[in-house]
């Protein structure tokens, strides 16, 4: 959605001979052009529910908002520069309206709504790509010798469309309202942005061999299979999984402990595994900065650290995430001390007989083996923790 080149950004008509002896890069032609193939306007018609009406330039004018304004939107929600092409619907004009309509009604400002469409987008985006590469690519494989995989796909996604969109809704205010509920227990103002989290990365180790051992197809499964059993187990235990980035995962947590156990249960999920290399996970605890849906910051950047240095199919935590371990409970100041405490309860328990109310033993969930200190690019001089679970 943009103007036309001959037109400049405050609608003033340009010389066409303005940039015949120069032509800076930005403004080249990288404008997409609409499909006209048949059947996929009739897919666009069957999922927007409306017809092609309008000019970028038109929708624009329709939602009663600047040419200017309407492109960043656009732009924001991912989608390529179509010139002023007749491809926009009611749709997109309905989109302009309310987006513009709560910058004017004070309840977004402007930059945030732009934040808005490109958070969307992107996670949309994803979305859609994965429907139509994986899951509407097999549902379509013609059933019958002679049929068109496009004969097939209509009818599908004509029955699929309106149970995917409620699902997409149904899923979106779940995360929502988990997410908000998160918000509103923080502490403070302050950690409604800036929050103390548990940040972890989880890597396959060798990953980069791999790819030139194994075929496209094997690597590909291997990816979604670790992407899947990561998923799944951060989101079983109460953490967020981040990002994937095909082969380390960026997950996060409100506690030490959560994400101890998180980090613990990947290990073990890719150990018993025989199909897949040996995993390493780094976790720091701290100040983190999170803005759509991504985490930013100097923990962030220690726990990718970690990892890079983390033994094989082992844990390794910084000094301020085995302080919190110890703080909750979950993990013993030190083995020494565990022990101490366990024959203490076992001498008491002696001298006042079985029946006697004692202090019971703490018990702690946790490991924790300080590591010889090392200096980490960019972050100074850093004393890791190895984590395990206690007695392993």
């Amino acid at each position: 959605m943009t103007v036309d080149d001959t037109t400049s950004g405050d609608g003033a008509q340009q010389s066409p001979d303005s940039s015949v002896h120069a032509t800076p890069h930005h403004e080249v032609d990288h404008t997409a052009e609409p499909t006209d193939d048949p059947l996929a306007i009739r897919l666009e018609q069957l999922i927007l529910g409306a017809d092609r009406r309008y000019t970028p330039f038109q929708a624009a004018r329709t939602a009663g908002v600047s040419m200017d304004l309407a492109s960043r939107f656009w732009r924001a929600m991912g989608f390529a520069d179509i010139g002023q092409a007749k491809a926009l619907t009611e749709a997109d004009v309905l989109a302009l309206r309310r987006l513009s309509g709560l910058v004017e009604a004070g309840l977004l400002s402007e930059p945030m709504a732009i934040q808005v469409a490109r958070s969307t987008g992107q996670t949309t985006a994803r979305l859609a790509e994965w429907q139509i590469d994986s899951f509407l690519e097999g549902l379509t494989e013609p059933p019958e010798p002679g049929m068109t995989r496009t004969e097939v796909t209509y009818p599908l996604i004509e029955l699929l469309l309106p149970e995917l969109e409620e699902f997409l809704v149904y899923v979106w205010r779940r995360q929502l309202a988990a997410a908000t509920g998160r918000v509103v227990q923080a502490a403070d103002d302050d950690e409604m942005v800036d929050r103390r989290l548990a940040v972890g990365f989880a890597d396959l180790v060798g990953f980069t061999r791999l790819t030139r051992r194994l075929e496209e197809e094997e690597l590909g499964e291997l990816v979604e299979s670790f992407e899947t059993t990561c998923a799944d187990l951060v989101a079983a235990h109460g953490g967020r999984l981040i990002k994937t980035l095909g082969d380390e995962v960026l997950f996060a947590a409100d506690d030490a402990g959560t994400a101890a156990e998180i980090a613990l249960r990947l290990v073990e999920a890719m150990t018993v595994d025989e199909t897949m290399p040996a995993l390493r996970v780094g976790i720091a605890f701290g100040t983190v900065t999170t803005r759509m849906g991504d985490v930013f910051g100097t923990t962030v950047n220690l726990a990718s650290r970690l990892t890079s240095i983390a033994p094989k199919d082992a844990v390794l935590v910084d000094g301020a995430f085995a302080e919190e371990l110890t703080r909750t409970g979950d993990a013993p100041v030190s083995e020494a001390r565990a022990a101490e405490e366990a024959a203490a309860a076992a001498e008491r328990a002696g001298k006042e007989g079985p029946d006697a109310d004692v202090v019971p033993v703490p018990k702690y969930r946790y490991g924790l083996q300080p590591m010889w200190q090392r200096p980490v690019r960019g972050l100074g001089v850093v004393e890791p923790w190895l984590l395990a679970r206690r007695g392993s």
